[in-house]
């Protein structure tokens, strides 16, 4: 009841995002409106999914799966842990595909879940294969427990991107003008807004499972922390650091209202209109 207060509000005064605003109350209408409501489909977006529950729901499986030792543990962890990001992926990417033949949503949650199943199976592998054959000298340690785990995570996050907005390049998504009127659907647009999303939701996970690592290891090094024991708690403080740095850099790569310069469309779309730049909804 509170969003649709507040869209009320917005509508009343009739303001746009392009005009300033002028008064506080507005001002947390639209941060209120931009943070629960879908743009392209003007539905509420579920408390769990929108972007500000993001960091609290990531951290402590971001925490637990980076710890785990066993291989079946750390594929359960990641398993949530996609499971979780991929849904939050569907719900805000995109939402202009449509298709005659299938349901979209049917499609995502098929791609989704082949997709955080194979992503969970390829993030504990590697402790698997150490596992098996019980390589434990301390490079083989260093690599599979401190060096892989970052670039296997960010491209594993990538990969279900992909996977779960592909409709978005198979079926395309609505392109606008400056006004915000539809021009067209185009499967380029869907293209460069999921490879966006996939990027930086790679350089977020990739960063937050790379740097404390290499954070710890100069606190270690350092002995900044005589207790062992409290190397637990600082590790959480660090990594929560971490993520809570990078988690408006990785939103912020790329702008959610993503523009496409006219030589990047389709030729059906450019015989509508004479526009130089269009927009379109980049997702989360």
């Amino acid at each position: 009841s509170e969003i649709k207060r507040t869209r009320l509000l917005i509508q009343t005064n009739e303001k746009t995002l392009s005009e300033p605003i002028q008064n506080n109350q507005t001002k947390q209408a639209f941060l209120l409106s931009l943070s629960s409501v879908h743009p392209d489909t003007d539905k509420i977006i579920p408390v769990l999914f929108r972007p500000p529950a993001f960091m609290p729901i990531t951290l402590p499986l971001v925490i637990i799966s980076s710890v785990q030792r066993q291989a079946k543990h750390s594929f359960f962890w990641q398993f949530v842990f996609h499971t979780y990001t991929t849904a939050f992926t569907m719900v805000n990417g995109n939402g202009t595909p449509k298709a005659q033949e299938y349901s979209i949503q049917q499609k995502q949650l098929f791609l989704g879940l082949g997709a955080i199943s194979y992503s969970a199976c390829v993030g504990a592998l590697p402790l698997a294969f150490v596992n098996r054959y019980t390589l434990k000298s301390s490079v083989m340690q260093l690599i599979v427990r401190k060096l892989l785990p970052a670039p296997v995570v960010g491209l594993t996050s990538a990969f279900t991107v992909a996977m779960v907005r592909s409709p978005e390049f198979d079926n395309g998504i609505e392109v606008m003008d400056r006004n915000g009127k539809v021009v067209g659907v185009s499967k380029k647009a869907g293209e460069k807004a999921v490879m966006e999303t996939a990027l930086s939701r790679a350089v977020l996970f990739g960063t937050t499972f790379f740097l404390p690592e290499v954070l710890m290891y100069c606190v270690q090094r350092a002995r900044f922390v005589k207790n062992p024991r409290a190397l637990g708690p600082v590790r959480i403080f660090v990594v929560m650091s971490v993520l809570a740095g990078m988690l408006p850099v990785s939103f912020s790569m790329f702008p959610q209202c993503g523009e496409i310069k006219r030589a990047d469309l389709e030729l059906e779309i450019l015989s509508s209109t004479q526009e130089t730049e269009f927009f379109y909804n980049k997702g989360i």
